[in-house]
């Protein structure tokens, strides 16, 4: 507890100022709740911080640049912080720093690390942070966990069922977004629009901090184009031996009002949150008081009264976001949901969720236990991590091959490189990016495997476009090798009848390059699983003209100033088609610049290239016609790839040869 200060005296000059951080969004609800306390004479606005304003005032409130020039207009106690996840983190401690307590909207960070950073300012400064969990003031919980209402708490299961447009996800950069420009962002239904549902089953259990917390287990998908959740399942063991659960989605028919099952030793009651209301069995609903959080920490400065949401209590959340952050989500197949409205109100309902949504939180259970069709809970196998010596004298991973059995199976199970990173660390290729689920990090691909759809997603039909048809194989390992720094895989393409159509040895190496580069060789050859001949097309030999992708694939991560070329072009248009020795990629990911050369083997094909669609290099092996897989002759494909820090000279990085 701090030591007691007081905000007693009525004069405006010794009310505790307010800076509002964050003035548009949700920052509009707190500035209206600031200007009611400034009416009821418990404070002042001081400033407002948003770099959205482009005027010297927001009304009757100066706007300023930062912290500092707020003390300009008059007392920084406390900041009131409603920016973007990612800044959380630097404006909290930049308040806390400069003497401010700190009200902090939800999630109030991302990660154990970050939680803890702020705990230290908080005991370093002397100052406090409360966080935005609206819902945790109220009386309420109190109540249940007093055993008030249904004896001692045994279990809660948090119920939400809303429904998101595409303007939603299109609302601001972060939006949907794991990660932004190197920093976690995790927007998503757990985290975010629905993270008062889990908070509050959570404070209901009392797992509050994050020793309170024994297991943490979620199942997270996406029916939206976003890289984070909007239907997902959560489940909380805690260390008394208690279960909060949480069933999620953005993607109902129909909003409903969200709430918290709660179940005790006496009985079962509903606490619909959002409205402080709690329901019995056959019992008109209780409604509870709440305590408004900004009003809170006023009393807290003026008493010394405990907080109602201090940042420690939120150490059980943040456990939560830990899981979700090693988990990535899966893809609902396009057969379970369905497409409704135009434009920016498009949005998807995923098939019987609101009923899944009802028996996850009967049966605490995720979303896989239930039965739901399109619960695809199976996860990537790593075969082998390639590792190669760094500049110390240690190994670093560059390169890991999975599996593929996470992947869905319109996007087509196959075993590829994931992820690919540079010796300094940075990841250099996707897999299961929101825009083409079927993208799946390096390696081969062929959309038109006799007919088979052997790539993902809609098949492209001359004459109607991409459609979507049952259409789709797999791709399986039957056997791996490994000698020294080679791996070999011997795997075969099947179809959706099972029945193999392609058999494949494929072979992958690599070395170093010096201190800041390392090759990577791969081969595969292909040949016929009996004495007829097979064909390997796509979109590009099936009428599409430009369109001439499959082959060796090499989907980025989001990349910026990208400079694409060949010993002879550059550019995207320029590429795009060409044939050419080798075809270089330089741009910055994350804000660290990357060149990744990739030289054909033998054998050339066209090079495939996007850049203002999405990030992708690939050689076409069926540009405009099919290549033919011959009985008893295999059809061969290889490749050298250099992987490097910072931008090169393709010529002089394909120079390199080990030392």
């Amino acid at each position: 507890m701090t030591p007691e200060r007081s905000d007693a005296d009525t004069t405006e000059a010794a009310l505790p100022g307010i800076v509002l951080v964050g003035a548009r969004g949700y920052g509009l609800h707190h500035r209206a709740n600031v200007d009611r306390l400034v009416a009821a004479g418990r404070c002042t606005l001081t400033a407002v911080l948003d770099p959205a304003l482009d005027g010297p005032t927001d009304g009757d409130v100066p706007v300023v640049a930062d912290l500092a020039a707020a003390h300009a207009h008059g007392p920084v106690d406390v900041v009131v912080v409603a920016a973007p996840i990612a800044a959380h983190l630097p404006l909290t401690l930049a308040a806390l720093e400069a003497g401010a307590d700190v009200l902090l909207e939800k999630p109030p960070v991302t990660t154990r690390q970050a939680l803890a950073e702020l705990l230290d300012a908080e005991r370093r400064t002397g100052r406090i942070v409360q966080v935005g969990f609206q819902s945790l003031g109220s009386d309420a919980l109190g109540a249940l966990r007093d055993g008030h209402v249904v004896g001692a708490v045994r279990s809660a299961a948090a119920v939400g069922t809303w429904r998101r447009e595409d303007a939603y996800w299109q609302r601001s950069a972060w939006a949907g977004r794991r990660r932004l420009h190197g920093v976690d962002v995790l927007d998503g239904v757990v985290t975010n629009p629905l993270a008062h549902a889990v908070a509050t089953a959570l404070a209901v259990v009392g797992a509050r901090r994050a020793a309170d917390v024994a297991r943490v287990e979620v199942e997270l998908y996406r029916a939206n184009a976003i890289e984070g959740d909007d239907t997902s399942t959560v489940r909380v063991t805690t260390t008394s031996g208690r279960e909060a659960t949480a069933a999620l989605t953005l993607c109902a028919a129909e909003e409903t009002v969200p709430s918290v099952r709660v179940t005790g030793a006496d009985g079962s009651a509903r606490f619909d949150y959002t409205l402080d209301d709690v329901t019995l069995l056959d019992a008109p609903a209780q409604h509870h008081g709440r305590t408004d959080l900004l009003e809170d920490l006023l009393d807290h400065r003026r008493t010394g009264a405990d907080l109602l949401v201090p940042l420690v209590s939120t150490g059980a959340f943040v456990e939560v976001l830990e899981a979700v952050r090693a988990t990535e989500p899966v893809q609902i197949d396009h057969p379970f949901v369905t497409w409704l409205g135009e434009g920016p109100a498009r949005h998807p309902v995923v098939q019987d969720v609101e009923s899944l949504v009802e028996r996850a939180a009967e049966e605490l259970a995720l979303f896989s236990e239930v039965g739901a069709p399109w619960a695809h809970a199976t996860r990537d196998d790593v075969l082998h991590r390639f590792l190669v010596p760094t500049a110390d004298g240690t190994t670093t991973e560059v390169a890991t091959v999975l599996d593929g059995a996470g992947t869905i199976p319109t996007s087509v199970a196959r075993p590829y490189l994931h992820p690919v990173r540079t010796l300094a660390g940075v990841v250099v290729s996707a897999h299961h990016p929101p825009d083409h689920d079927w993208h799946c990090g390096v390696g081969p691909a062929i959309p038109d495997v006799d007919g088979v759809n052997c790539w993902g997603g809609r098949t492209y039909v001359h004459g109607e476009g991409y459609v979507w048809r049952d259409d789709h194989g797999t791709v399986s390992v039957e056997r791996e090798t490994v000698e020294g720094h080679t791996h070999t895989i011997e795997a075969w393409w099947r179809g959706p009848d099972g029945r193999p159509r392609l058999h494949e040895d494929r072979t992958t190496s690599t070395r170093s390059l010096g201190p800041d580069a390392w090759e990577l060789r791969t081969t595969s050859s292909f040949s016929t699983p009996g004495d007829t001949d097979v064909l390997l097309g796509g979109p590009g030999s099936n009428g599409r003209v430009g369109a001439g992708y499959g082959g060796f694939t090499w989907r980025l991560p989001p990349c910026t100033d990208v400079e694409v070329s060949t010993p002879t072009a550059t550019g995207e248009s320029a590429v795009h088609g060409s044939v050419a020795p080798w075809v270089a990629w330089r741009a910055d990911v994350e804000g660290r610049p990357v060149t990744i050369a990739l030289e054909a083997l033998g054998h050339r094909d066209p090079w495939f290239v996007r850049v203002a669609e999405y990030p992708a290099i690939a050689s076409a092996l069926a540009w405009s016609t099919p290549a033919t897989v011959h009985a008893g002759v295999p059809l061969v494909r290889a490749f050298r790839a250099v992987v490097a820090d910072g931008r090169h000279d393709p010529v002089a990085l394909l120079a390199r040869r080990p030392d």
